[in-house]
C-alpha cells in the first residue's frame, strides 16, 4: 500500500521509485518469463540455451532463477530474437 493506504497496481509499483522504473521492471519480468517458457518448450538444457541465446551458462542460470537485476531490456530482447521469436510492444495512453 502507498502512504495513504491505497493498494499498488503491481508488485513492481510497490518496490519502484517511479512509474518508469516499475514499467521497466515489469517489461523485463515479462521477457524473462517468456524466455523461460521458450527454453522449456524447446527442451534446451542450460548449456544448449546458452549456445542458442549467445550468452554464458551462468547467465542462463540467472535468467531461470529470476535474477531480474542482472538483465537489461536490450539484452532480453536480443535473447528472444536469438531464440527465433519476436517481441511486440504496445503503447497505450493511461488516461
Amino acid at each position: 500500500m502507498d502512504a495513504i493506504g491505497e493498494p499498488y497496481a503491481s508488485v513492481w509499483d510497490a518496490i519502484s521509485d517511479t512509474p518508469a522504473e516499475a514499467l521497466n521492471r515489469q517489461m523485463r519480468s515479462d521477457l524473462m518469463v517468456a524466455l523461460k517458457k521458450i527454453i522449456k518448450a524447446k527442451g534446451w538444457t542450460q548449456a544448449k540455451a546458452a549456445k542458442h541465446l549467445g550468452v554464458t551458462e551462468p547467465h542462463v542460470s540467472n535468467l531461470l532463477r529470476g535474477k531480474i537485476s542482472l538483465f537489461g531490456l536490450g539484452s532480453l530482447v536480443d535473447m528472444v530474437a536469438a531464440a527465433g521469436c519476436t517481441v511486440d510492444v504496445k503503447v497505450r495512453d493511461e488516461a
